[in-house]
């Protein structure tokens, strides 16, 4: 797919708070070179929920046009009702982590952590799972289960710290048309016998349980980047399971917002990972 916005140059950014960490930049300008998008500029802006509404404002007039945002947090709902359309993926788990500014000037709402989760599994081996297990219930655990409605046949085990995020697990399960079982977070362990685990937690909240990977794990899908391998990961790939990291996230879901921010596929990804890597081992 070409595109004539690919033509003329355009600016883009992610915005979020805290933002200064964000690999973004790294992986956007490297799929701007290898496209040859000659002009192209890709920003990083500290930007909270307050603040929000009035910097989109301030870029509307902008000499260059822009092409989309990539969100983090805290942005991600507090964005939707300032789009005037969003997917039905985004819709699905009220989270948009990419803004496009159409060509007739609408602001479009997309998700694309939840395919780049599916991509990013796809590509180490890890396709139709029979069941699955999650730790944590925070906002990228309801994406994970958003991606698991696709490839888990059957139910999903989520370890949980209150019955309060277990209740939130459920419904989204609910919502989603997975059928998920919550368990305490004292059994976590417990989760390493599923066929795929999902580790959505926080750095250092899963540290304590590598000494219980069982001699022949599954595969494991820990959504930290930095810092890397967590002990959980390195634990999980000395006994031979399958290790899917953030990074392989992050450049899956950022291949898909160059496509749909440039209008051009497919993104380099190669080079977008390669890119990653690098900044990653600067650091």
């Amino acid at each position: 797919m070409n595109s004539a916005r690919a033509a003329r140059p355009h600016r883009a950014a992610v915005l979020g708070s805290p933002i200064a960490h964000s690999l973004s930049p790294v992986l956007h300008r490297a799929a701007y070179q290898a496209l040859g998008l000659e002009g192209w500029e890709y920003g990083r802006h500290e930007v909270d929920e307050a603040a929000l509404p009035g910097f989109l404002a301030s870029i509307a007039d902008d000499e260059k046009p822009w092409a989309g945002l990539s969100l983090t947090m805290p942005l991600k709902r507090a964005v939707i009702p300032l789009l005037d359309e969003i997917s039905d993926t985004a819709a699905s788990v009220e989270a948009v982590n990419t803004v496009v500014f159409t060509e007739d000037g609408r602001r479009a709402g997309e998700n694309t952590d939840i395919p780049g989760m599916v991509a990013a599994l796809a590509e180490r081996g890890v396709g139709q799972v029979d069941s699955a297990a999650i730790l944590g219930a925070g906002a990228t655990a309801s994406s994970a289960l958003a991606a698991l409605a696709g490839i888990c046949s059957a139910e999903v085990t989520a370890y949980v710290r209150s019955e309060a995020r277990a209740a939130e697990m459920r419904q989204w399960g609910e919502r989603l048309g997975v059928a998920v079982r919550t368990r305490d977070w004292s059994d976590a362990a417990d989760a390493f016998t599923a066929p795929l685990v999902i580790a959505t937690t926080p750095a250092g909240a899963t540290d304590a349980l590598a000494a219980q990977v069982p001699e022949q794990p599954g595969a494991l899908f820990d959504v930290l980047y930095e810092p890397w391998p967590t002990p959980l990961a390195a634990a999980w790939a000395e006994r031979g399971g399958a290790v899917v990291g953030g990074l392989d996230l992050l450049v899956h879901q950022a291949v898909l917002q160059v496509e749909l921010m440039t209008g051009r596929s497919p993104a380099p990804l190669a080079a977008m990972r390669a890119a990653g890597e690098a900044a990653l081992a600067a650091r």
